[in-house]
């Protein structure tokens, strides 16, 4: 995808896993991702500041094909000092399974909403292995409180404070992506921001 940029997990780079094992490729404005190891994906020019929410469509048309249980995908927000070891993002992740996780790094990760993926009755859940599963992801930023919705239901909302502080965010404005956990297989549509 031209323009674009990645960095995987630290762990996976521990783990002696290497970008090339992930792919992102662009077709017709559609995003198309296969991972191997957890990856972070970025184009540059793609900057939010202020008020503003990103939006994406998030299909893995064969849920779990690459795995034995549910892998999460989703949008990052955020981002300051991308691809170095210093770098700030906040991303929301949805699950096939119905279930969400909101994270960040600072650079080390850190927990935003519960420890563990927590169920939520607006997130779309798959048939079973092999179907396919839709999830419309969102987060946005307002004067006070992060938020991050799925299917147009607000699943969590944080204090700005709580996610702008040492170890964490260095500040809600910059660069947006999108995340993709390892052995993932999805394609992102609509990748879009909106000044609110």
């Amino acid at each position: 995808a031209k323009g674009w940029m990645g960095k995987i997990d630290a762990q996976e780079e521990k783990a002696g896993q290497v970008l090339n094992n992930a792919r992102l490729a662009e077709k017709g404005g559609v995003l198309e991702v296969r991972t191997g190891p957890a990856t972070t994906y970025w184009n540059p020019a793609n900057m939010a500041t202020g008020n503003y929410s990103v939006k994406a469509t998030f299909t893995e048309s064969n849920y779990m094909g690459l795995n034995d249980h549910p892998h999460p995908y989703g949008i990052v927000i955020g981002g300051n000092a991308m691809g170095t070891a210093d770098q700030s993002f906040i991303y929301c992740s949805a699950y096939g399974s119905g279930t969400f996780i909101v994270r960040g790094m600072g650079p080390a990760p850190f927990a935003v909403s519960a420890r563990k993926p927590e169920p939520n009755a607006a997130i779309n859940k798959a048939a079973g292995k092999g179907s396919s599963v839709k999830q419309d992801i969102a987060m946005t930023v307002t004067a006070d409180k992060v938020e991050c919705s799925v299917n147009g239901t607000v699943v969590g909302s944080y204090p700005k404070a709580d996610v702008v502080a040492a170890g964490k965010l260095k500040s809600t404005d910059g660069v947006y992506g999108i995340r993709f956990a390892h052995n993932t297989d999805a394609v992102v549509s609509g990748l879009t921001v909106v000044k609110n």
